[in-house]
């Protein structure tokens, strides 16, 4: 190997590990901030607004979705489209499922989050923590199992809508940060294209 292309490689190794290992006080400090509000909205309204009622607001999945929405936010996965339609989808079919199967939770589960995931793939909504809310829809605690479809409006779309309205806000709020990103939309369309020319 020449000794140009060498000195060529370790210049580009370090920068990338260089590039890495950065620390950006700013996205850090916004990613907690959004995150923090958004979460703690839902949260207030599960625990300090209303306790004495038996309402669900807060899913463990929305934790998952704020470091996405808040913490990545040019993922393709943290798109708005992504974000609504991954988690009501996954909702709509953990409950379908925890319906035909109520007693059965080991086939329950893994059929919701499966089922989840290709309907996500089939329709662009591709979510991760759209998975976890069929599990919790399919694995339902009484006070879940009780609400049925309802479950796919609250908590689910409107923490959903919360977590969306909170980053568009605070992912707004300097020039340094864009969302909904349209880099990442550019990204997620040339994959696509890729994928089905192949076919």
């Amino acid at each position: 190997m020449p000794i140009k292309k060498i000195k060529k490689t370790y210049r580009k190794t370090r920068y990338v590990l260089y590039r890495e290992t950065l620390v950006d006080f700013r996205e850090h400090f916004w990613a907690f901030t959004g995150s923090f509000i958004g979460l703690g909205i839902i949260a207030y309204l599960q625990y300090g607004l209303i306790p004495e009622r038996e309402l669900v607001f807060l899913i463990g999945s929305f934790g998952a979705t704020c470091v996405l929405v808040y913490g990545v936010i040019e993922s393709p996965l943290a798109q708005p489209r992504n974000l609504i339609g991954g988690h009501v989808i996954s909702a709509i079919i953990g409950v379908t499922v925890q319906k035909i199967f109520p007693d059965l939770l080991w086939v329950a589960a893994p059929l919701a989050v499966s089922l989840s995931i290709v309907m996500m793939q089939i329709t662009k909504t591709l979510h991760p923590p759209g998975g976890a809310t069929a599990l919790i829809a399919a694995t339902a605690s009484p006070q879940i199992k009780a609400l049925g479809y309802m479950y796919v409006l609250s908590p689910v779309l409107s923490g959903c809508l919360i977590l969306l309205a909170i980053a568009l806000i605070f992912n707004n709020l300097t020039p340094y940060r864009k969302y909904p990103s349209h880099t990442a939309r550019k990204k997620y369309k040339q994959i696509y294209k890729r994928l089905t020319q192949k076919k």
